[in-house]
């Protein structure tokens, strides 16, 4: 027989009534007033922030603590709980779905009728979804919140409309519901081990000694690990992330690179919590995902010549990073995979909200080819060196000290718990990565003068009979600057943000890893 819920704090559940509310106030808002389509975009903002501000009285809380609603009566189990770690994730999904409004503005005057209200709505709704996710500690609020932050990603893929998206779309929700199913499996799973509708570690340390439930839990955390892989763009179950990010909206990659990545890691975490009390061995199947997706992830970054493929499998190869600590169960592990994916977010969203201010000053074609950044730091100072100090992060290089002090926390308790091999692969793997975003680096800061120079010696009599025609090539950057074509002010916005943040967290580490607590 149900128990009846006695506790119910809207305070404490502001970070996902916040989005929410937003999204429902901006569908109203648009049969309402249709005229004013930028008024959806205020009333997201603001609804995010409310959530972003409801989020700090969890940061930084003592291991153990939490902000705790929804509870069954006489002491009983609660279903939703808010740590530091959580509280984290939740303010950095917020503030990654901030970023991708902002760099979602300046296409408000080509989406139809209805469709800016759409797609902010369904950006809130994903939101909500992380938000939740991070905070469950039921199966039914868990699973429920995970498949909220993932569906209206879906729709968001698709609606650009071309066939690329709908390739993308298509991939992404076959991923979907590959993903649900084994979640669903693994809740059943759980819920056969333990009894217990709770992700709790009472409800795991109840079958530690038990010789027949324990190897059913341990299939579950497996199950769990595979569901989320997919979400995650671990390997086996990544080969839907760079068909998903090439065909959606540049902004959409950057939600799915970001918002979308802490949901499913703060779904897995809220796992990894509850079995983390019962001592488990070393999770072997973590560990072989990990070196693998870091792997694969570098190797194929190494060989694209897009930028937003490359950012694809960059977010393959930085995955198998975020999740190499959990091998090692433990809540120091916890915390390191939090911090790793915090400092991935704030650099990967710099590197979209640049390419995201290029393709507005240069076109899409040239902004999505990694060639035609030949020559940026000579053209845009400014955005060139943002885009530095975004690759030097993800490749763990000062300045970018925030990556480097991230890739050293994700070592430690793998080095702590004596995975050797393991760390042996994480560290090759570092170097591929220093690679990887190298690669980019020197294109970005590379003279502009060799190529068109190639090109003209190519073909010298058609240069002599057809002058005209070496302009175009030699100089694309000439009619751009001629009509001082600029980007969108909330594109700007984006960027500058994204590098304050990201040289402040440089500066000092701690104001990132201060908030997942001591």
């Amino acid at each position: 027989m149900s128990q009846a819920v006695v506790s119910v704090n809207a305070g404490v559940l502001l970070p996902v009534l916040a989005p929410a509310v937003g999204a429902a106030a901006v569908l109203v808002a648009d049969v309402a007033v249709q005229s004013l389509r930028r008024m959806h975009y205020a009333i997201a903002l603001l609804s995010l922030a409310v959530g972003a501000v409801a989020t700090v009285a969890g940061l930084g809380m003592v291991a153990g603590d939490a902000r705790q609603t929804l509870c069954l009566p006489g002491g009983g189990q609660c279903m939703y709980a808010a740590g530091s770690v959580a509280s984290a994730l939740q303010l950095a999904a917020l503030l990654a779905a901030a970023m991708t409004l902002l760099l979602s503005w300046p296409d408000d005057k080509e989406q139809a009728g209805g469709g800016t209200a759409v797609i902010v709505s369904l950006v809130l709704a994903a939101t909500a979804g992380a938000t939740a996710v991070a905070g469950a500690r039921d199966l039914g609020s868990w699973l429920v919140s995970l498949e909220l932050a993932t569906l209206p990603t879906v729709a968001l893929v698709a609606l650009r409309g071309a066939r690329s998206a709908i390739s993308g779309a298509v991939a992404l929700l076959t991923t979907a519901l590959v993903s649900f199913g084994l979640l669903a499996l693994a809740a059943a799973l759980w819920f056969t081990a333990t009894a217990s509708g709770f992700l709790s570690p009472a409800a795991a340390l109840a079958v530690v000694h038990d010789p027949v439930r324990r190897p059913i839990l341990v299939l579950a955390v497996v199950v769990v690990v595979a569901g989320i892989g997919f979400k995650l763009s671990l390997v086996p179950f990544h080969a839907w992330t760079p068909e998903a990010y090439d065909g959606a909206p540049l902004p959409i990659a950057a939600f799915l690179a970001a918002t979308s990545k802490i949901a499913a890691l703060a779904a897995l975490l809220v796992v990894i919590r509850a079995i983390a009390p019962m001592g488990a061995p070393v999770l072997t199947a973590i560990a072989i995902v990990a070196g693998l997706t870091m792997t694969l992830g570098n190797i194929m970054a190494l060989r694209q010549d897009g930028v937003v493929r490359l950012l694809a499998w960059s977010t393959v190869a930085q995955a198998g990073w975020v999740v190499l600590p959990l091998a090692a169960v433990s809540t120091a592990a916890v915390h390191a995979s939090a911090a790793y994916l915090l400092a991935y977010v704030l650099a990967t969203l710099l590197a979209f909200a640049v390419v995201a201010a290029l393709v507005q000053t240069r076109g899409a074609a040239r902004a999505r080819d990694l060639a035609q950044y030949r020559g940026l730091l000579r053209d845009h100072p400014v955005l060139a060196s943002a885009l530095a100090l975004a690759l030097l992060s993800l490749a763990g290089l000062p300045p970018g000290i925030l990556g480097l002090v991230a890739k050293v926390a994700a070592l430690r308790p793998v080095v702590a718990s004596e995975l050797w091999l393991l760390a042996v692969v994480a560290a090759v793997n570092a170097v591929l990565g220093v690679a990887v975003y190298l690669r980019w680096l020197r294109v970005v800061i590379a003279s502009v003068d060799a190529p068109p120079q190639a090109s003209q010696q190519a073909s010298p009599q058609a240069s002599q009979q057809a002058p005209s025609h070496a302009a175009p090539d030699s100089g694309s950057d000439a009619p751009v600057a001629a009509r001082a074509v600029r980007a969108h002010p909330a594109t700007l916005v984006a960027v500058g943000l994204s590098a304050l943040a990201l040289v402040l967290t440089s500066l000092s580490p701690q104001l990132v890893l201060g908030l997942l607590g001591p």
